[in-house]
C-alpha cells in the first residue's frame, strides 16, 4: 500500500478521514443532531424555583424532550378546562410554560408506564369524587368535578400542543396505588392495588392480581401480594435481565416468572419495611459492561413497622422515626440481602434518580412518620409525616464502602416535599422536582404546615455548568443487537486531552414515570464501547455497541442517551429503542467491536516501519466495510497520481 501515494502514514490519516466522513454520511438518515448546551447556568449542588405548576405533581413523567406531563388527584385546583378544574397539564421545559389537560377520569394516587410505540399509560385511580375528596353523587360525570370513574388512560406525547389524554378501550380492575412494569415486548404488567383506597390495605377491598396491557386474559392471583397484607400497595417491582419479575412487598420478596405464573420467595427484607406507605427511597443500579448487566436492587430508608402495627390504634405514624437503612439485593445471582452504607440522614418518601455519570441522587421526603394523610389529632395538619429533609444526598456506587453516600457541597431546597411529591432525570441533566401534597383537597395559606405545593424547583448535579460533549453520530433508534456505529468527539468534547476517551461512556436512561417516592421502569443502561484516537487533534471516533440483544436488559421504548467525558454527560437526546411497536423485538446478530487503537502521531522523521504500523493500526481500527471504501481510496489515488 505503501508505494501507492509515497507516506504509508499519510496514506493512513486521509483512509481515517474518508472512513470517518463516510461513517457519518451513511448515518446521516438515521442520526440525530448533535447535542448543543444547557440553555443557562444553574447553582451546582443547589435548587432554582423555576415556577408554579397548575396542578400539583403527584405523577410526573418525561414525554419529549421539551414536555414534562403531571397527573394529580381530582381536587380544586386553581386552573380550569372545559368547565371543571385541572388535574392534568404539560410543562414545555424550553419556554417555560404551560397548558391545562382534561384527564378525564380521576388519577388519584394511579401507576404508570410507557408502551414500546412511545404511549404512556396511566392505570387506577378513584371513584369520581366531590370537594374535600367525598365519593360523588354520580360515577358517570357531571357535578363538581366531572370526574367520571374510570381506571386506565393514555397519553401520546407531542411536540405541538395537540395531544391529550384519551380514556382507553380496556379497562383494568379497580386498582388504587398500582404498579406498572414494561415488559420486553413493550406491553405492560399491572400489579396489586385496592378497590377503594385509604393508608393501608385490607381484606375486605384488596385486588392481590396482576394482568396486563394490551390484555392477555384475566388477571391473575398473586400468592405474596394476598400474603403481605396490609402493606402490598404499590409493590416494589423490577423487571431483571433474566425475564423474571422481582417483587418486594411488605418483608417479602419472591421472583416472579410472569410467563408460568410462578413464584420463587427469596429472603425477608431486613431493617425496615421499604414498600408504600413506608416509601423508602429504591432503585436499581447501573447496568453495565463491567457488571455483566446484572441488575442490583438498592433500597434506602422506609419505617420499621411490624405488620400489626400499621393497624393498632395505638400506631402514630407522625412521631415514628424513619430508617437509614441501606441494603442491596442482586436477585439474578443470590437470594440474600447486603447491607450497605447507611444513608447521612433517615428518610421516608425519597425519590432516588439516576444520573448520567452513574451516581444515584437521594431527594425529598421527611425523618418522621410515614406517607398518607388523613384527619387524626396526631396528624401535622393532615399529614402523616413530620421533619422533612431539604438537603439532597448522593450515592457513589464506585465509591469505596462507608463513603458512597454524601451531602457535601450541596444547598437544603427551600421546599418541603412530602406526601406526593416528584423527581424526575431532565434531558440537560438537571432534576426536575415538584410537588408535595398531604392533604385532602388543596389547602394553601401560610398558616398550613405542609399545604399543597406547586412551587417547581431544578436541581443542579455537580456537572451542570461544565462544557458539555457534543457527539455527532447517535443514532435515532437502536436495535438490540446489530453492528456497531460511530459517534465522534473533537478536542471540545475531550477537554483538550485525547486521554479522556479511556472515561468515555455511552449510556441510556429510562427517566420512569415518577409518583409515591417509585420511578416506575427508571433504568440505567452503559453501552459496551471502544475507540479510535487521533492525538494530532486530540479527537476520537467512538465505536458504540447497540443494545445487549436482550429487551429485559432494557425495555422496548423512549428513552434518553447521554455520552459521558470525564463525568460530564452531554445533552440527552431522545431515542426509540427497539422497533417501535408493541409485540417481540427483533434480535439480531452482535457485531464485533473494533479493538481500541490510538493512531500515531504524523511527522516527518518517523521511520517507514512505525508508520506502516500506524497504517495496520487504523486499519484494523475499522469495520470491514469502511476498510473497503479505505481500499477504494487506494485504487483512485493510485489512479489520479498515475
Amino acid at each position: 500500500m505503501g508505494g501507492v501515494v509515497g507516506s504509508p502514514s499519510v496514506l493512513a490519516r486521509l483512509c481515517w478521514l474518508l472512513a470517518t466522513t463516510a461513517t457519518v454520511t451513511a448515518q446521516s438518515a438515521t442520526t440525530l443532531p448533535a447535542p448543543g448546551q444547557p440553555s443557562h447556568l444553574g447553582t451546582v449542588g443547589g435548587f432554582e424555583i423555576i415556577g408554579s405548576s397548575l396542578v400539583s405533581a403527584q405523577q410526573i413523567f418525561l414525554g419529549t424532550p421539551d414536555k414534562v406531563y403531571f397527573l394529580d388527584k381530582v381536587e380544586n385546583n386553581p386552573s380550569r378546562i372545559n368547565g371543571h378544574p385541572t388535574w392534568a397539564s404539560e410543562w414545555s421545559l424550553g419556554g417555560n410554560s404551560q397548558r391545562p389537560l382534561d384527564a378525564v377520569t380521576n388519577t388519584f394516587c394511579a401507576g404508570g408506564n410507557v408502551l414500546a410505540n412511545g404511549t404512556w399509560l396511566n392505570v387506577g385511580g378513584n371513584q369520581a369524587v366531590t370537594y374535600g375528596g367525598q365519593p360523588a353523587a354520580s360515577q358517570n360525570g357531571g357535578g363538581a368535578y366531572d370526574d367520571p370513574d374510570g381506571r386506565q388512560s393514555l397519553l401520546t406525547p407531542c411536540e405541538d400542543g395537540s395531544c391529550d389524554w384519551v380514556l382507553s378501550p380496556y379497562q383494568s380492575l379497580q386498582r388504587w396505588y398500582p404498579t406498572l412494569e414494561t415488559l420486553e415486548d413493550g406491553t405492560i404488567i399491572i400489579l396489586g392495588g385496592c378497590f377503594d383506597g385509604g393508608y393501608v390495605n385490607a381484606a375486605f377491598q384488596d385486588n392481590p392480581t396482576y394482568e396486563f396491557f394490551p390484555p392477555k386474559g384475566p388477571a391473575i392471583t398473586s400468592p405474596v401480594l394476598q400474603r403481605t397484607l396490609p402493606v402490598n400497595l404499590f409493590p416494589l417491582t423490577w423487571l431483571l435481565p433474566s425475564g423474571n419479575l422481582l417483587i418486594q412487598s411488605n418483608w417479602e420478596t419472591v421472583l416472579l416468572d410472569y410467563k408460568k405464573n410462578k413464584e420463587t420467595s427469596l429472603d425477608k427484607m431486613p431493617n425496615a419495611v421499604r414498600v408504600y406507605p413506608a416509601s423508602a427511597g429504591t432503585i436499581m443500579l447501573p447496568l453495565t459492561p463491567a457488571n455483566n448487566y446484572t441488575a442490583t436492587i438498592l433500597f434506602c430508608g422506609g419505617s420499621n413497622v411490624r405488620t400489626d402495627q400499621w393497624t393498632s390504634p395505638d400506631f402514630v405514624p407522625s412521631t415514628f422515626p424513619a430508617s437509614t437503612s441501606c441494603v442491596k439485593l442482586t436477585p439474578d445471582v443470590s437470594d440474600s440481602y447486603v447491607t450497605e452504607d447507611a444513608l447521612p440522614d433517615a428518610r421516608s418518601m425519597a425519590n432516588f434518580i439516576a444520573l448520567p455519570d452513574g451516581r444515584v441522587l437521594g431527594l425529598n421526603g421527611a425523618r418522621l412518620g410515614t406517607a398518607g394523610y388523613g384527619n387524626d389529632s396526631w396528624a401535622i395538619g393532615h399529614s402523616y409525616a413530620d421533619l422533612p429533609v431539604l438537603t439532597p444526598s448522593i450515592y457513589d456506587p464506585s465509591a469505596p464502602k462507608g463513603s458512597r453516600w454524601s451531602s457535601d457541597g450541596l444547598q437544603a431546597s427551600t421546599v418541603p416535599r412530602m406526601y406526593h411529591s416528584s423527581a424526575l432525570l431532565l434531558p440537560d441533566g438537571s432534576v426536575f422536582v415538584s410537588g408535595s401534597n398531604p392533604n385532602p383537597d388543596v389547602i394553601v395559606g401560610a398558616d398550613v404546615e405542609y399545604p399543597t405545593e406547586y412551587r417547581t424547583e431544578l436541581f443542579y448535579p455537580s456537572y451542570f455548568n461544565e462544557r458539555r460533549p457534543q457527539p455527532q453520530g447517535i443514532l435515532s433508534q437502536f436495535s438490540y443487537g446489530g453492528p456497531y456505529f460511530n459517534i465522534s468527539l473533537d478536542s471540545s468534547d475531550l477537554v483538550d486531552d485525547m486521554s479522556n476517551v479511556n472515561s468515555t461512556k455511552v449510556v441510556i436512561i429510562r427517566p420512569g414515570f415518577s409518583t409515591h417516592a417509585i420511578n416506575m421502569g427508571q433504568r440505567y443502561v452503559e453501552l459496551e464501547t471502544s475507540y479510535t484516537a487521533d492525538p494530532s487533534n486530540n479527537s476520537a471516533i467512538i465505536h458504540v455497541r447497540q443494545l445487549p440483544p436482550n429487551p429485559a436488559i432494557i425495555v422496548p421504548g423512549p428513552a434518553l442517551v447521554f455520552v459521558v467525558v470525564k463525568g460530564v454527560p452531554s445533552i440527552g437526546l431522545q431515542v426509540m429503542l427497539g422497533s417501535g411497536q408493541i409485540g417481540t423485538q427483533p434480535i439480531l446478530p452482535v457485531g464485533d467491536l473494533p479493538a481500541s487503537s490510538v493512531l500515531a502521531t504524523v511527522n516527518q522523521t518517523t521511520p517507514e516501519s512505525a508508520q506502516k504500523s500506524s497504517a495496520e493500526i487504523t486499519m484494523r481500527g475499522f469495520g470491514a466495510w469502511e476498510l473497503l471504501l479505505s481500499c477504494l481510496f487506494v485504487a483512485l489515488a493510485s489512479v489520479s497520481l498515475s
